[in-house]
């Protein structure tokens, strides 16, 4: 069966345009309104990345680690998080969904127990930010042969020996970060030099689809309109901060400022 992932990709380069991953902090601001903003962010978005939260992370910058503090507060525990991938998959099991998180935590929990939670709940992808390549290899084999999309992280500074290898390594998608820094700061290289280190990954191979994440905002999002892909995490999570500040509902203006994303590259 093909992965929802690979469908998502095909459906979006037929109607010529990138596919749009969005992420949200799963358990935030609570676990029920974390999945009422997936269902309606669903709506216009091709793929769904839920970050696990974590109270030490790598490359996510305020705007996630608010949202990652908050649903941490609000005592958002790995199974709760799988709870909320099965309860969206009851309603839209086509559309596909990747956990983004860190190692300790499937490293606590127990990779062969975590593996076989995200297969039964129906998570298609995973993206774990601290387990490079070559030292994924085992782990990404173990997703395979669970039908899950292992995503390998590429960035400007991978050499050209390592991008080939990673990239002939992936499976069938791969993450390109478009800038040094973590997520959600401003864009600091130019559209057409991230364009440029994007064209020659897709150069290794073509066929496999490559998004661009870190510095997609509703500002930049059209420069990129070449990519398969582009990934938005910080401006909706900064979103969500911003409603609950008003005092008004996230789950609206987000779903609002999804289908805004959707429109300028579509």
């Amino acid at each position: 069966m093909t992965n929802p992932i690979n469908l998502a990709f095909k459906k979006a380069k037929e109607e010529k345009r990138p596919a749009l991953v969005t992420y949200t902090v799963a358990g935030d601001s609570s676990k029920k309104q974390s999945l009422e903003i997936l269902k309606s962010i669903s709506n216009y978005a091709d793929i769904l990345e839920l970050g696990v939260p974590h109270n030490t992370p790598v490359a996510d910058g305020g705007q996630i680690q608010t949202s990652a503090y908050r649903a941490i507060k609000n005592g958002i525990k790995m199974n709760d998080i799988f709870k909320i991938a099965r309860d969206f998959k009851k309603i839209k099991n086509s559309k596909p969904i990747i956990f983004m998180g860190y190692y300790n935590m499937i490293y606590q929990y127990g990779e062969n127990k975590f593996i076989k939670n995200c297969k039964t709940s129906g998570v298609n992808g995973l993206i774990v930010v601290d387990l490079p390549w070559p030292e994924n290899k085992f782990f990404s084999k173990k997703c395979k042969k669970n039908s899950i999309n292992f995503i390998q992280l590429l960035s400007p500074t991978t050499s050209k020996k390592r991008l080939k290898s990673i990239t002939k390594d992936s499976h069938d998608m791969i993450y390109y970060i478009s800038m040094l820094s973590t997520t959600g700061g401003k864009l600091k290289v130019s559209p057409k030099r991230i364009l440029n280190n994007y064209y020659k990954i897709k150069k290794i191979s073509p066929k496999k689809n490559c998004v661009i994440g870190f510095g997609i905002t509703e500002k930049t999002i059209s420069s990129f309109k070449k990519a398969d892909g582009l990934v938005v995490g910080s401006q909706i999570c900064k979103e969500i901060t911003r409603s609950l500040n008003n005092r008004q509902n996230p789950v609206i203006n987000v779903s609002k400022m999804v289908n805004k994303l959707k429109k300028k590259i579509s």
